[in-house]
């Protein structure tokens, strides 16, 4: 066998484990450790370099930047279990009912602050679906367009930050973009940082969400059927109480945003620290809801610690996954690969764009940052390309990726709380527009890349 395929034929056989159902990690690492077994003992593989293993394992322990994933989840999990969401979405749809398209644009609007708020999308998207799709139903609103407005409005939580698929994505890039630096004979390498790829990600996040609400004012304006106005006789009479609602309920979530993006904004701490800021803060606003109890803490310490354990197990499983990769000598097929596409660096990122999309079927986000982008993005670095652009694209594109039938992660979130009248196939005739906006994001992010880039220029001065 050609040791050119052996790389391959590794990356392939994982996805083949993953798509059998076993545990990320434990695919990762075991299948890893038996392709060094074998080339081992073929002589195509050199066991010295899983002695580099606890050198990277002590680097994910000592990582600064990582103290920021519990920190954001348990922020994210307390605010789920204080019913934030479910107060968002009641005093919204109160403020938006007289519109025709009124829950939609509520729904899309708490969606972008859960996502700013949370940044976990599978909880965002359950959420949702469980608080607002009955509440929609209920009002006559079209199922395609209810279960698309909550699958689109879910997954805002891969772009929008502080999201903590943008920590995990700017730590690798980070790594990757010094890599690049000194493949191509750069010494004193520039750095890009978790707060780069939030400030890059803000404008894009909110023309997302402005495209979305533009295509709800269609709907509403072209299809009045599909998205009915709340009738006068259920809507809040007295507009005082009304505004006090929302200034009571809305007013909190936003000023912890301001203080988690705001002090990374204005230099006063990094992500690592606004993330504590925010932990302390979603606590605060559970005890302000009278959420907060011994019985509530020892359930968001219990979620924390599960999901962060899946994320660290996971990056564990990749680390081992790509020392063995690079001993078959992955990195460098792959780089003779996307070097020699036609169309140069543009060609290699409509590839690599491509490979994402498709992989973005079978591997979740985080599976995606730890196994690909290591791989892909030196090679793209060296390129030229800016890293907080090809962050933002690589989020973006992941996003529509989560949203495309018929495997798209969003479907499956929804589908498993939707009541049983939804079809399936309402649910992916409800995300084609919305992927369709998608694309066109991704256009426009590649035509004028400043979308991404001038906001942390200015900010960092970059």
């Amino acid at each position: 066998m050609s040791p050119e395929i052996l790389p391959l034929l590794l990356f392939l056989t994982v996805c083949l484990v993953l798509l059998l159902g076993y545990p990320v990690a434990f695919s990762l690492g075991g299948t890893a450790l038996a392709f060094a077994w074998i080339g081992g003992m073929t002589g195509h593989f050199d066991a010295a370099f899983l002695q580099a293993l606890p050198n990277r394992l002590f680097g994910i322990m000592t990582n600064e930047t990582l103290i920021a994933v519990p920190l954001f989840v348990f922020m994210g999990v307390m605010l789920e279990r204080s019913r934030v969401a479910e107060n968002l979405l009641d005093t919204m749809a109160t403020l938006f009912g007289p519109l025709r398209g009124g829950l939609g644009i509520s729904v899309t609007l708490v969606g972008m602050l859960l996502a700013a708020s949370t940044g976990i999308v599978g909880a965002t998207v359950v959420t949702m679906g469980l608080l607002s799709l009955p509440t929609m139903l209920r009002r006559n609103y079209d199922p395609s367009v209810s279960t698309g407005i909550i699958c689109a409005a879910g997954t805002l939580g891969q772009i929008i930050p502080p999201s903590i698929i943008l920590v995990l994505l700017g730590d690798v890039l980070s790594a990757a973009y010094q890599q690049a630096q000194l493949d191509i004979g750069v010494y004193s390498p520039d750095t890009v940082s978790v707060g780069d790829l939030f400030v890059g990600a803000i404008i894009p996040g909110l023309l997302l969400v402005l495209l979305y609400l533009l295509y709800l004012a269609g709907v509403a304006l072209f299809k009045p059927e599909s998205v009915p106005a709340i009738p006068p006789e259920e809507r809040e009479q007295d507009k005082w109480l009304l505004l006090q609602r929302v200034l009571r309920v809305l007013v909190p979530p936003l000023l912890l945003i301001v203080a988690v993006l705001g002090s990374i904004l204005g230099g006063l701490a990094t992500p690592t620290e606004a993330a504590s800021v925010g932990a302390i803060g979603a606590m605060l606003l559970a005890l302000s809801q009278k959420q907060l109890n011994m019985e509530t803490l020892k359930a968001v310490m219990s979620g924390t610690t599960r999901v962060t354990s899946m994320v660290f197990l996971i990056f564990i499983g990749a680390s081992l996954f790509s020392l063995v990769f690079r001993g078959f000598g992955g990195d460098e097929v792959v780089t003779d690969l996307l070097s020699d596409l036609p169309g140069g660096v543009i060609g290699a990122m409509l590839v690599v764009m491509l490979v994402m999309f498709l992989l973005g079927f079978i591997l979740d986000f985080i599976e995606i940052t730890f196994v690909v982008v290591p791989i892909i993005g030196p090679i793209l670095l060296a390129m030229g390309l800016d890293p907080v652009w090809l962050g933002v694209m690589i989020a973006i594109n992941l996003q529509t990726s989560f949203l495309t039938p018929p495997f798209g992660f969003s479907l499956f979130y929804l589908r498993g709380v939707a009541p049983a009248q939804v079809t399936t196939g309402q649910i992916y005739r409800g995300v084609a527009p919305f992927i369709l906006i998608q694309l066109v994001m991704l256009g426009m992010l590649a035509y004028w890349p400043q979308l991404a880039t001038w906001l942390p220029e200015l900010v960092y001065g970059n």
